[in-house]
């Protein structure tokens, strides 16, 4: 999809400087110009690479990597970036966009998003001006119950005395003018950190906003801060905010005005003022979707732990070296029986002998260290990769020849019932993971004609 300034690509596809060819999307060559730029200012400080310079068909290229989101040049110019299930999509990446907002609010700094409404906007507007009008939506139920007002301490020459006389300043300033006086006061005023901030956010979206709707919207809340300069040290207002009883609707914009302000993604880190960039690894991602719903999967007693990091792989010199940190740890009466590592790849169930699924051996020698630490190496480690219309159901069982009583399970997280999918089988080791998780889920297998096709998730290195 294009628009005026704005182009929406997916997972490592690639652009290009002036026209585009085949599945290459051109931009304008400033733009390109500075996304080289960019990446080689990210490849020289060791940051995130988000995207890398490439190659096609002789033409230079930038391919995005495996985050997504929004990245806005300094000219404005904006960049979709969405999940690579998109690309094959009839809708035109419309599901790819509901998905990516779905999974975001898993996270903890995105919770506030309305669901319902943002996979309605999703479907029919960028991802950028979806987040302006959850922003949007928020600052006007802070203007339904009225704009907050606080005491800030002030000091003025006055015509009349309030407040409290400060008489060696009063001397200083006011010894020819015995009708003035110079006094310090707590003025009650809408001008507070709270206020200022959310005005600034609505000036800066008012600029950068290509939704009409959304434009007449922020113009029109912009009217209800007349009174309220904007911020003009944001970190500082944001440092000054503290919770008060009473304020707990100015939570939801005052998040995302953090968030559009600061124009950096709370993940990566990726972006500057001038050029806002928000992208979120998909790893990251799906390991917080299917943290969330993983939950209501495990049966009563069990206990979900996200990014433990209690064992060390070494001692060395009466130190610990290289921390085990297993995306998802499952324990019940304080004692471990389940580790989970969540991955963002494609599997192939057709390809056993061809390439071993597309299993990454790397992935293996790491649940066989966590079964290890963690375990004692008697009970389950699970890799979950997203269903696809290629894995659509578990894997069988694999085992460690050295370590009978550890038994590694490849499963499927389904994206669109938000489950694991669980083997059926008579194996006796299922027993171990049917004492974990409830029984829905067993034995079933995504359908054919699943949204989510299989070369829509890339493997790595795509």
């Amino acid at each position: 999809m294009r628009g005026l300034g704005a182009v929406t690509v997916f997972e490592y596809q690639h652009l290009v400087a002036g026209p585009g060819f085949g599945e290459v999307i051109g931009i304008p060559d400033a733009v390109f110009a500075w996304l080289e730029s960019e990446c080689l200012r990210a490849s020289g400080t060791g940051d995130a690479a988000w995207a890398r310079p490439g190659l096609r068909h002789g033409r230079r290229t930038i391919q995005m990597a495996n985050s997504v989101g929004v990245i806005r040049a300094p000219d404005g110019f904006q960049i979709e970036v969405l999940p690579k299930i998109g690309k094959v999509a009839a809708d035109g990446g419309s599901s790819a966009r509901a998905l990516l907002l779905d999974m975001l609010s898993c996270l903890g700094e995105f919770r506030h998003i309305r669901k319902d409404r943002a996979e309605l906007q999703a479907r029919r507007m960028p991802l950028f001006e979806v987040f302006v009008s959850q922003f949007l939506e928020g600052v006007r139920k802070v203007l339904q119950r009225g704009l907050a007002s606080g005491y800030n301490p002030l000091e003025e020459n006055l015509a009349s005395l309030r407040g409290k006389l400060l008489f060696s300043e009063n001397l200083k300033k006011n010894l020819v003018r015995p009708d003035r006086f110079f006094a310090a006061l707590d003025e009650f005023t809408q001008n507070r950190p709270e206020n200022r901030l959310i005005h600034r956010a609505l000036a800066a979206v008012a600029d950068q906003t290509r939704s009409p709707v959304n434009q007449r919207l922020a113009q029109e809340l912009r009217f209800a801060f007349a009174e309220v300069p904007r911020s003009a040290d944001i970190d500082r207002d944001f440092a000054r905010l503290a919770r008060q009883r009473g304020m707990d609707h100015y939570e939801e914009p005052l998040a995302w005005a953090r968030l559009l302000l600061s124009g950096r993604s709370p993940i990566t880190g990726i972006g500057s003022s001038n050029a806002p960039t928000l992208l979120f690894p998909m790893e990251a991602l799906f390991e917080a979707f299917v943290a969330k719903h993983m939950r209501r999967q495990l049966k009563e007693g069990h206990q979900l732990q996200v990014q433990r990091s209690s064992r060390y792989l070494v001692h060395h010199a009466g130190r610990r070296m290289f921390c085990m940190r297993p995306d998802l740890v499952v324990t019940r009466s304080m004692s471990n029986v389940l580790l989970a590592d969540t991955k963002w790849k494609l599997i192939d169930e057709e390809a056993a002998f061809r390439a071993k699924y597309w299993l990454s051996q790397s992935d293996f020698y790491q649940m066989y260290a966590y079964g290890h630490s963690y375990l004692g190496a008697t009970g389950d480690v699970v890799l979950l990769y997203p269903a696809t219309g290629q894995f659509k159901g578990p894997l069988a069982p694999f085992t460690f020849p050295d370590r009978p009583d550890l038994t590694l399970w490849v499963l499927p997280f389904s994206l669109g019932t938000k489950r694991i999918l669980l083997p059926e089988t008579e194996d006796p080791r299922l027993e171990r993971l049917l004492r974990v998780f409830k029984s829905f889920g067993l034995g079933e297998t995504v359908r054919g004609d699943t949204p989510f096709p299989a070369q829509a998730v890339p493997r790595e290195g795509d």
